[in-house]
């Protein structure tokens, strides 16, 4: 599930209840929040497409908590 960015769901990421940072290249404010599992990806994607946009990727990078930080973005 996706959890669009507020204060509430940022104290979350904060605690470590939520695995997944969303954020927008050149943007250092996050769009929002996930779990990270495979629906949620999708989720992205059939959001992507229904914005308009042909293309689309996810940059990937993992923290030494194990969490991750997810950079949305066109192409690869």
């Amino acid at each position: 599930m996706i959890y669009p960015y507020n204060n509430e769901t940022q104290t979350r990421w904060d605690r470590g209840d939520l695995q997944v940072q969303l954020l927008q290249p050149n943007n250092p404010k996050p769009i929002g929040f996930c779990d990270g599992t495979d629906a949620d990806n999708e989720e992205l994607r059939s959001r992507a497409e229904a914005e308009g946009a042909d293309e689309f990727a996810v940059h990937r990078k993992t923290l030494k908590t194990g969490r991750e930080i997810w950079t949305l973005g066109i192409g690869d």
